[in-house]
């Protein structure tokens, strides 16, 4: 169903709900390299017209998307922005590393039916969209081929049918793209569907909307949750703690209020949050938003986007001094992701 269209049930009941703001945010998004270099001062001169001519060659083959919300909180005039430099295309996209490669966590191995992935025990994963509200220049899954999954209610029926077979399935995951950029009716009807498995006791979402596109997050997606017979957690993706400001602040304090657990997992990216001032700020912010620290990320070796890549050895001595400076529910678990591996591995 798309976004801001009403369902054939909501008709007969008479239940004709508004259009959602997000849907106007979305609609602003910037997808300009042009337009996102003017926003943020860095247009002009020499430097400029370097900086948007990389720009441009990086987002023809991956390109721009960045949310209003997302874009006020950035510094002006300054090129090492630490939410910048997450979403800016630059020409260290073009480098050629054959350690980084399109698929760096084997989803292509792991395809059990169209949409679903089936990689861990008791767990499958729903590739529920390719749309995102963000394109973050580190995305893991920014060459996925999402032409191949399933577009309407009915192309789905397999692997809903896959999981209602696999009794050891206890939680289905759902991801993309980002899962919240379908709409609330949409998310009901998975809802539903999953509700309809009686072994499947949690739902998790993977969402970064709620970062960069607060508006997302819905009377009627709370509701959703609020209903839903399984156990809901949501993990949200900050990596900095400039990000969790204003309108953002206000999303997740709204999500921890509701029925969900609410996680966040970060990425350790090079000149964003490679600090233990970085890493401790965003644990402390997130928690004063209701959000407890899941996961810290080492970067997923996915081709483009080598230059984010922080060495292991640094990433441990950070997470050692964090345990130093917070207590240990505010330090997140320092694990990679390696095709073929049972788990995510905790980096030691």
């Amino acid at each position: 169903m798309p976004d801001g269209t009403v369902s054939k049930a909501a008709t007969r009941s008479n239940d004709v709900r508004p259009r959602p703001r997000y849907i106007e945010s979305l609609r602003r998004a910037v997808r300009d390299p042009a337009e996102l270099l003017r926003r943020v001062g860095l247009a002009d001169g020499p430097e400029g017209r370097r900086r948007l001519a990389e720009a441009r060659v990086a987002a023809s083959s991956f390109r721009v998307m960045v949310p209003e919300s997302y874009l006020a909180r950035m510094a002006y005039g300054d090129p090492d922005d630490p939410l910048l430099r997450q979403v800016l295309p630059v020409g260290d996209e073009q480098a050629d590393r054959p350690d980084f490669v399109d698929d760096p966590v084997g989803d292509g191995a792991v395809r059990a039916a169209p949409g679903l992935l089936h990689k861990y025990e008791g767990r499958v994963l729903l590739v529920t969209t390719g749309a995102c509200a963000v394109h973050c220049r580190y995305c893991f899954r920014r060459h996925y081929p999402y032409a191949d999954e399933p577009g309407g209610a009915e192309a789905w029926r397999p692997a809903f049918d896959y999981v209602a077979a696999d009794r050891s399935v206890r939680e289905v995951i759902l991801s993309g793209g980002d899962p919240l950029m379908l709409s609330d009716g949409r998310l009901e009807e998975m809802f539903a569907r999953i509700d309809a498995i009686g072994h499947v006791e949690r739902v998790r979402l993977h969402s970064r909307l709620p970062i960069v596109l607060p508006d997302r997050v819905t009377d009627r997606l709370l509701d959703l949750f609020a209903s839903a017979r399984p156990r809901v957690v949501f993990v949200t993706h900050a990596n900095h703690a400039r990000e969790l400001m204003d309108d953002c602040a206000d999303a997740l304090r709204r999500l921890s209020a509701s029925t969900a657990t609410v996680l966040n997992q970060a990425v350790l990216l090079r000149q964003v949050n490679d600090s233990v001032d970085a890493l401790a700020n965003l644990s402390e912010r997130l928690f004063d938003h209701g959000v407890l620290p899941y996961y810290l990320h080492q970067l997923d070796r996915v081709a483009g986007a080598a230059h984010f890549e922080v060495p292991e050895r640094v990433g441990l001595d950070l997470v050692e001094r964090l345990r130093g400076r917070l207590p240990g529910y505010l330090v997140p678990t320092y694990v990679r992701e390696t095709a073929g591996e049972p788990s995510n591995t905790p980096v030691e």
